[in-house]
C-alpha cells in the first residue's frame, strides 16, 4: 500500500479483483469492514501495482466521504 493509505488504513483489509476487458482492466477493491466496493479501470498494459495503488487511493477517498476513515 502506498505511504498514505498505509496509515490511514491499517489495520483494514481490503480485497483486490483484476478483470481483463480487452485493452482495459477494471480493478475492483473492497474494503472488507465497512463493505464499501470501488471499481477502476485504466490500460491494460499498466502496470498491477499501479493500477491497485489508484483503487486504494479511490476507495481511501470514498471511505472518508462516508465518515468511515479520519484524515491520515
Amino acid at each position: 500500500m502506498p505511504e498514505q493509505s498505509k496509515d490511514t488504513l491499517a489495520g483494514r483489509e481490503v480485497i483486490f479483483e483484476f478483470h481483463n476487458i480487452g485493452a482495459y482492466v477494471k480493478v475492483t477493491a473492497m474494503d472488507t469492514q465497512s463493505l464499501t466496493e470501488i471499481a477502476i479501470q485504466g490500460p491494460a498494459a499498466s502496470p498491477q501495482s499501479l493500477l491497485q495503488r489508484n483503487a486504494l487511493k479511490r476507495l481511501e477517498y470514498v471511505l472518508r466521504k462516508k465518515g468511515l476513515i479520519q484524515e491520515g
